[in-house]
């Protein structure tokens, strides 16, 4: 974190200069809050029939995101990150608060925070209602609030035998993302076009909130994949009782990870964290509708009766056992951004 500039000031100047302006308190009007910003809490009204959905993400450098950083890439990719889990459950955006600990209050780090910010809550039509601030180790933490008709959220736990295994487009480039933000040494033929891409992919990904609400009614259960690919899909099976089988050559990878040899592409498409793609059960049923409004959706499997989930990688399907994706608190997990 920056160390230079002048003091921002004490904790209110710092919420009237930085986070109380119309860029973040209005980026979406039509969900203006009944109180706002400046009383010990932010009130909400749903209309009648409409669920509300409250979720709650912490960003941590070193563990969500390198010590080399942008302010506003880190604002942006931690809301957006927040704003997914309200994706994976087809719910519609409200608002969000952040609980904001920082080591000093520079002025210019706080500058480049709010604006990052500022396009992550106007990108995802959301409003900042609310939040506080300490003195303390870096955290971001985010709450999301969204609503959703009753009746029509979308779970973990309704896939069935038959289902199609689906995404909501190309897999891995949180991984290959994580590559260029560390600065590791990149392949040669990857042009500066899908360099920004990846870049964009890693650090300032879009929550997929319209393919969340075209699911309504038709997916058997969703899920966003943070964690990677196989430890989100064991989350689903898990949930609903069920097997996943998932096929190796049907995963969908983009143009720019696919300057990388085949074993790492499959390693990221697989285990890599932050893609935040929606994983979703279908009936077969649905498929076409689905695809119609949402053309990046590609089939990668099947539910079938069981438990787990099974990789075919060509040689048949395989049950993956063990930690598949980056999990908290475990040592060897795969895709943290600690540098």
């Amino acid at each position: 974190m920056s160390q230079g500039g002048p003091s921002a000031g004490g904790e209110f100047e710092l919420i009237r200069r930085y986070f109380q302006q119309a860029a973040l308190t209005a980026a979406a009007p039509e969900s203006l809050p009944l109180l706002g910003i400046g009383d010990d809490a932010a009130l909400l009204e749903t209309a009648p029939g409409q669920y509300l959905v409250i979720s709650t993400d912490s960003q941590v450098p070193g563990v969500h995101f390198p010590h080399s950083y942008q302010p506003a890439d880190a604002a942006y990719r931690g809301l957006a990150a927040a704003v997914s889990d309200l994706a994976a459950m087809g719910a519609g955006p409200l608002g969000f608060t952040i609980a904001l600990t920082l080591p000093d209050t520079a002025a210019d780090w706080l500058a480049d925070f709010a604006r990052g910010l500022a396009q992550g809550a106007q990108d995802h039509q959301i409003n900042l209602i609310g939040g506080d601030t300490t003195r303390g180790p870096l955290n971001l933490g985010f709450t999301v609030f969204g609503q959703i008709p009753a009746g029509q959220t979308l779970l973990r736990s309704g896939a069935q035998p038959g289902d199609l295994l689906c995404v909501g487009g190309s897999l891995g480039d949180g991984g290959a993302g994580l590559q260029l933000a560390l600065e590791k040494r990149l392949p040669e033929e990857l042009s500066s076009h899908q360099r920004d891409y990846l870049h964009q992919r890693f650090w300032r990904p879009r929550a997929q909130l319209s393919l969340g609400i075209a699911l309504r009614g038709r997916a058997t259960a969703t899920l966003d994949i943070s964690d990677g690919l196989l430890a989100d899909a064991a989350h689903l099976a898990a949930a609903s009782g069920v097997a996943v089988h998932i096929e190796q050559s049907s995963l969908p990878a983009s143009e720019a990870l696919q300057a990388w040899p085949a074993s790492i592409r499959n390693e990221w498409m697989l285990r890599a964290g932050d893609d935040y793609r929606l994983l979703f059960s279908l009936p077969a049923a649905m498929l076409q509708a689905v695809h119609a409004e949402q053309p990046d959706v590609r089939v990668i499997g099947k539910v079938q009766a069981g438990q787990g989930v099974w990789l075919d990688s060509g040689q048949g399907p395989q049950a993956v056992s063990g930690a598949s994706g980056y999990q908290h608190f475990y040592p060897s997990s795969a895709g943290a951004a600690d540098d």
